[in-house]
């Protein structure tokens, strides 16, 4: 599956930009400082993103989900 492969429905960030494709969701990570980037859930996030690049498939769920779940865990986090 490419990189330029859309998720079932875009990803709503902060400022109202959305990460819609999985090369989005992974420019954004490598967009983060190292020490965030360095985090469990983003480095699974990272992962599911490779794997359904890769292998597509229920992949793509899955990359949407962890990049959400490590998008809340920041804004847990940040409150």
């Amino acid at each position: 599956m490419p990189w330029s492969t859309p998720f079932d429905e875009p990803i709503k960030l902060r400022g109202g930009r959305s990460l819609v494709t999985l090369q989005h969701a992974a420019d954004h990570i490598m967009g983060l400082p190292d020490a965030v980037q360095r985090q469990e859930r983003w480095q699974i996030a990272v992962e599911n993103l490779i794997n359904a690049a890769e292998t597509g498939g229920g992949w793509l769920m899955f990359a949407r989900i962890a990049v959400l779940r490590a998008l809340n865990s920041d804004r847990r986090a940040a409150r």
